[in-house]
């Protein structure tokens, strides 16, 4: 595979910005895959949006998403009308374009097993790119069942951010599931994860719990450990803890400490409980974190290093899949987040959105960076 072609722009008018986006690209060199990620101020044109660019560049094959914001190597586009693409060659038949058309992407009979399970057979793929619809209760559901169909493949990607569009583009333009593009062995990458928060306090057991609230951890009132976790100032104005401190779950089996964080959903002084956004059982560990910009910084940055001391040849180009609550609103103003993995990195292509949950391997995570290189 060549290195990839990269092209961005920051314009209201969509016919401009592709026109900006190609004029940076050499479209004499082979492509076969498009990657795109279009701010939701542009999500209105995605049909037309899509059809221009199959004319125009002869690539049929593209996936992508909407986002409140775009990126791209060493640029962040927030609240703005703006997109971000990518083109790539691969292999002959070495990727499958999939979306799945109904609740489920891997159960029963249905459309995604018709289409793909020839594909999926002779292939064996072990990588894919997905882009999931926030607004399904069942998304983190397909997110297993398809990684089990690939023979636990490793997935990356993120939950779609909009305002008011949710479309994801699987070379037509769909919503409401699951979609994106399936690899074979052919195609080599490497992937990293960064944590945005930091872990204080120790690991917990939840020794009752009631659907998402904390009962008791380590058999004493919920409420009461989560309290002297954050410390006496925050504890005296729990008002103070929302958007700050984060309930966390530890991924079972990881061998980097990877957790799975979740939002602090209500606190009930009175019976000291504590609610979390997601389902809990009795058993399982939990631990607290919290929100920080330097540690998120320091962690970006010794993945990044991490990832660089893994590679053997130089990257044709990448994805970055980061967390809405991430960016400007964590790492400053100026693209700073973008701008950090240029400089660790150098000018690799990247392309990416900032999304409603961040996907790596079979989970879903928040407040996270998930960073994949083709080699």
């Amino acid at each position: 595979m060549d290195r990839f072609q990269l092209g961005h722009a920051g314009t209201a008018q969509w016919q401009e910005a592709i026109d900006i986006c190609l004029a940076q690209m050499d479209l004499t060199k082979p492509a076969n895959l498009g990657f795109i990620y279009l701010t939701d101020k542009l999500a209105e044109y995605v049909y037309d949006i899509l059809s221009h660019l199959k004319h125009r560049t002869h690539v049929q094959h593209w996936v992508g998403t909407t986002g409140v914001g775009v990126c791209c190597t060493g640029q962040e586009y927030f609240n703005v009308p703006a997109m971000v693409m990518m083109l790539g060659h691969f292999p002959d038949n070495a990727f499958s374009v999939f979306s799945a058309p109904n609740e489920t992407v891997v159960e029963g009979s249905n459309e995604f097993i018709d289409t793909h399970q020839t594909w999926l057979a002779s292939k064996q793929p072990l990588f894919a790119v997905v882009h999931g619809d926030p607004r399904n209760q069942k998304i983190i559901h397909q997110i297993t069942q398809l990684s089990e169909r690939m023979g636990e493949g490793f997935l990356v990607g993120g939950l779609t951010s909009s305002r008011r569009h949710y479309f994801q583009i699987a070379d037509n333009i769909v919503e409401g599931n699951l979609s994106g593009v399936m690899f074979d062995s052919n195609v080599t990458v490497s992937t990293r994860l960064s944590q945005g928060c930091a872990a204080i306090g120790t690991r917990h057991q939840i020794t009752e719990a009631s659907y998402n609230v904390l009962i008791k951890l380590d058999d004493r009132p919920a409420l009461d450990v989560f309290n002297e976790d954050i410390g006496a100032e925050l504890a005296s104005d729990l008002n103070k803890v929302a958007g700050h401190i984060f309930a966390a779950l530890p991924v079972q089996g990881s061998d980097t400490g990877d957790y799975l964080v979740r939002n602090l959903v209500g606190i009930d002084k009175e019976n000291k409980l504590l609610a979390i956004g997601e389902l809990v059982n009795t058993g399982e560990s939990i631990l607290f974190t919290r929100r920080d910009a330097q540690t998120a910084r320091d962690d970006l940055i010794k993945m990044l290093g991490n990832i660089k001391k893994s590679l053997t040849t130089t990257p044709k180009g990448g994805l970055y899949y980061s967390c809405l609550g991430r960016g400007a609103s964590l790492f400053g103003e100026n693209s700073e987040e973008l701008k950090i993995i240029q400089a660790e990195l150098g000018d690799i292509p990247i392309v990416g959105f900032f999304a409603n949950g961040e996907i790596s391997h079979q989970r879903l995570y928040g407040y996270t960076g998930v960073l994949t290189l083709f080699l």
